[in-house]
């Protein structure tokens, strides 16, 4: 399936697929997709910076790959690595004359010993592939300088088989939540937007895309207190992820309506902080009834 060619064709398609994009958001995707640029994508935790790949990748029938970024990650984990174990076992396999031709030592280093990485299986597959590269603030400067040099080019060099070049580059989404400010090289590569916090009646809109069947009461009221909890000082404030959570929970349980009882029973599925949850206990009763 081909990629849309207008906004108003991008935003029904997420939508169908489950997600609800504004305007702004769908014309930075809409034109990463027509220029096959990389979108760096930066919000705060939980407002659907990561969803959306998902939703693109299943719309369209790409395969997503993700690249999930960590203090520490390498280079070789991220692109590809030698399959040791089944070396030895083959180089075992090899009887003593074999294991002195050099052509079998070379097979040794052939793609059936290759383990592709993120990166590499990003590449061979091309525009067949939404590469979601998760996170990239949690990696650290080097990771982030070297990414912009595969992101530049798109093309790999195997030292033991040479240089593996995509035919068409990948539709690649960064995501970022500011643990840290990342370069200017890679902004610059890369088309940017920010997603807050959706307004009351737009995150209301989310959660009914996502839970059709919830009453809308019960969503009104969850939405209500989410946005009162965001006012709180609280270390981990909701997303809308945990909205969706939230008004998920209280389904299971049977609520219809967010009362205090039901609310103190459930906080779990929304605040993930020991502090703020002795601070939104502490203001329980104004948070719903403020719904």
């Amino acid at each position: 399936m081909d990629y849309p060619t207008t906004v108003t064709e991008l935003t029904g398609s997420l939508h169908a697929g489950g997600y609800l994009a504004d305007r702004g958001l769908a014309t930075t995707m809409l034109v990463s997709l027509s220029l096959r640029r990389p979108v760096l994508l930066e919000g705060e935790v939980g407002v659907g910076k990561t969803e959306i790949a998902k939703t693109l990748a299943a719309t369209y029938g790409r395969t997503l790959i993700r690249l999930q970024c960590y203090e520490g990650i390498s280079t070789g984990q991220a692109l590809y690595e030698w399959d040791y174990a089944r070396q030895m076992l083959q180089i075992r396999a090899l009887s003593q004359a074999e294991a002195a031709d050099e052509r079998s030592v070379d097979q040794l280093f052939g793609p059936k010993f290759l383990l592709e990485r993120p990166l590499l299986e990003a590449v061979r597959r091309g525009e067949e592939a939404v590469l979601l590269i998760d996170e990239i603030d949690r990696a650290d400067d080097e990771f982030e300088a070297f990414l912009l040099e595969v992101l530049s080019d798109f093309q790999i060099s195997i030292p033991e088989l040479g240089t593996i070049r995509a035919e068409t580059s990948p539709v690649v989404i960064l995501t970022s939540n500011r643990t840290r400010e990342l370069h200017d090289a890679l902004r610059r590569r890369c088309l940017y937007h920010w997603i807050g916090y959706p307004s009351q009646e737009r995150e209301a809109e989310i959660v009914r895309l996502r839970e059709p069947g919830a009453s809308q009461q019960l969503t009104r009221k969850v939405v209500s207190a989410v946005h009162r909890l965001r006012e709180l000082d609280l270390t981990k404030p909701p997303g809308v992820a945990e909205t969706i959570d939230w008004v998920r929970t209280l389904e299971v349980l049977g609520e219809t309506d967010l009362t205090r009882d039901a609310a103190g029973d459930t906080l779990g599925a929304v605040v993930k902080d020991r502090d703020d949850l002795d601070l939104v206990r502490e203001n329980l009763a104004e948070i719903i009834s403020g719904g």
